[in-house]
């Protein structure tokens, strides 16, 4: 299980909330994809089970370096669920900022909140190669199992 970091926690205080998560450039696992070019189609469920647990499935994906993804986001249970692309310190670090805002939302190219029953896209293009994270950073969520991983090769 994913562990949070104190080192990102205090990275992501010295960065400030806007630089920790970049908004559409220079992100250290792609850039937003354009909607006018083909992409590979990746449906993700966010499913709340019986025993508690929240979880994507699929919660692990691979991707081609300089693979463009639609995803499409199902949100399948009874409460609002997100996805969120990033770093595994980026992830951890926004989790932590999440807990003092519960009420944040997000408007970010890497960043959807679906509502339940409805579904969201987002479209990513992946230019760098390495492991990398999605998780769903409303409070409560990721400690309940709502983290995948992503591997570009």
């Amino acid at each position: 299980m994913r562990a949070f970091s104190g080192l990102a926690a205090v990275s992501f205080i010295l960065l400030g909330a806007a630089s920790a998560f970049g908004h559409g450039g220079d992100e250290p696992y792609g850039e937003p994809g354009d909607l006018k070019t083909p992409a590979r189609t990746v449906t993700i469920a966010m499913v709340e089970k019986d025993d508690g647990k929240m979880v994507y499935e699929p919660n692990a994906i691979d991707v081609k370096l300089g693979e463009q993804i639609r995803f499409v986001l199902q949100n399948r249970g009874e409460v609002d669920h997100e996805f969120v692309l990033g770093t595994e310190g980026e992830i951890d670090a926004h989790a932590l900022l999440m807990k003092k805002f519960p009420e944040m939302e997000h408007d970010d190219p890497n960043m959807k909140r679906v509502q339940p029953g409805t579904q969201g896209e987002l479209v990513w293009r992946f230019t760098v190669a390495g492991a990398f994270d999605f998780a769903c950073l409303i409070p409560g969520h990721i400690e309940s199992g709502m983290f995948g991983s992503i591997t570009v090769k």
